[in-house]
């Protein structure tokens, strides 16, 4: 089994506090229950989960990327299949229109569409799974969630699930252009049903020092608090984005850095004299107001909606791989980017103001790989961060 010492080292030389507690009888660094690193996940391959051959970049430090297959059907809603029904079964029922994606099609927002992935899972005893959007996804506001035959709950599989996996993917504020391959959701793999709690956090945070520049977080519900910014920095009175209402022009998911920003997305400037009022179903993308980081034996999920702050929805795509925020040079702390929707009536935040809970989840054992620039990660030192398929917005 892999130990810390077997690591990039310049990823762990400044951490000897982890190293020492790392280090455990037996097995050294596994635990009885928790999420699956990429070199446990990589076990599974040919066995819990079936797959074609992997795609360069497909595994995470803490998850593996889920992959649109050849077509997508347009349905009249979203849906459930329930106890009693396949996902397959209920979108015959749905059915509104088949696109084949083999060689691209148009998804457009407002719509809904399920896409079988070209992952399944045949998984065991204790084995268990979750998704989440991928940072892009989000940060495009294409709400895409996962769905399993008999399921009764979004974004889970069950334990000892056997099946196929789908996608259910409705873009909201742009059209997107998407192809077989195309991989809009991460899912984790967990052994046990570990159960965060408030007061393992606080240990986290002893030890960790989870929101650098905060020596007492906002702890509750087994998350610790993230606070918005809408003060800006002095070097930018730009203090978030607004995405477009008169845009028809489609996203291409394949097209990195194909775009320029202003044709999407308005800027937010920073308010004068009072905090930003967020609109009816405008879809903002700000950032937080602490950096964050993620420890390497552990992974963080963004509570997505909590209506004890507000009556919007942050942070569509809520995962946090494991060593996000810390960086080569021992410097740790990377400003997290909310996606952020208001529903039902407009809303008016403060500079400093909760707007979501970083849950920390513990990982059987830490990954070989952190995230960040050594494996490719996109947002390793973001800041107020468009996704990847726009240019540097610039005044």
């Amino acid at each position: 089994m892999p130990q810390p010492d077997d690591m990039e080292p310049e990823l762990f030389a400044s951490l000897p506090e982890q190293r020492r507690a790392f280090r455990g009888p037996g097995e050294g660094l596994a635990r009885t229950t928790g999420v699956l690193p990429a070199q446990r996940l990589d076990e599974l391959f040919g066995w819990q989960i079936k797959s074609p051959p992997l795609a360069d970049g497909q595994l995470q430090p803490s998850s593996i990327d889920l992959r649109l297959g050849a077509e997508a059907c347009r349905v009249e809603a979203s849906f459930l299949p329930g106890n009693g029904a396949t996902v397959d079964e209920r979108m015959r029922e749905l059915s509104l229109e088949r696109l084949d994606l083999r060689k691209g099609a148009v998804l457009r927002k407002g719509e809904v569409y399920i896409v079988p992935l070209l992952e399944r899972l045949e998984l065991r005893k204790r084995y268990s799974g979750i998704a989440n959007p991928k940072s892009s996804t989000g940060r495009l506001d294409v709400f895409t969630r996962l769905i399993t035959d008999y399921g009764t709950e979004f974004d889970s599989v069950p334990a000892n699930y056997r099946g196929p996996l789908y996608a259910e993917i409705s873009p909201r504020s742009f059209n997107i252009l998407a192809r077989e391959g195309a991989r809009l959701l991460q899912l984790r793999i967990q052994l046990g049903s570990p159960r965060p709690s408030d007061s393992a956090l606080r240990e986290l945070h002893d030890r960790y020092h989870l929101i650098p520049g905060e020596d007492e977080p906002d702890i509750k519900n087994a998350g610790v608090a993230i606070r918005v910014d809408v003060a800006g920095g002095s070097g930018s009175d730009i203090i978030g984005f607004r995405a477009r209402r008169d845009v028809e022009t489609p996203i291409d998911l394949d097209n990195v850095a194909g775009y320029h920003a202003r044709d999407f997305w308005h800027p937010v400037r920073r308010p004068k004299g009072r905090g930003l009022i967020l609109r009816n179903d405008d879809f903002y993308i700000l950032a937080s107001k602490q950096p964050v980081w993620v420890p390497p034996d552990t992974a963080g999920e963004m509570i997505a909606y909590d209506t004890s702050v507000g009556e919007f929805r942050v942070h569509y795509a809520g995962f946090f791989d494991p060593g996000f925020g810390y960086h080569a040079d021992g410097s740790r702390g990377t400003r997290a980017v909310l996606e952020v929707r208001s529903h039902e009536v407009p809303f008016l935040i403060d500079d400093g103001q909760i707007l979501g809970r970083i849950v920390y989840h513990d990982l059987i054992e830490a990954p070989l790989r952190l995230y960040g620039r050594d494996i490719g990660s996109n947002y390793a030192r973001q800041g107020l961060t468009l996704a990847k398929h726009f240019r540097p917005w610039t005044d």
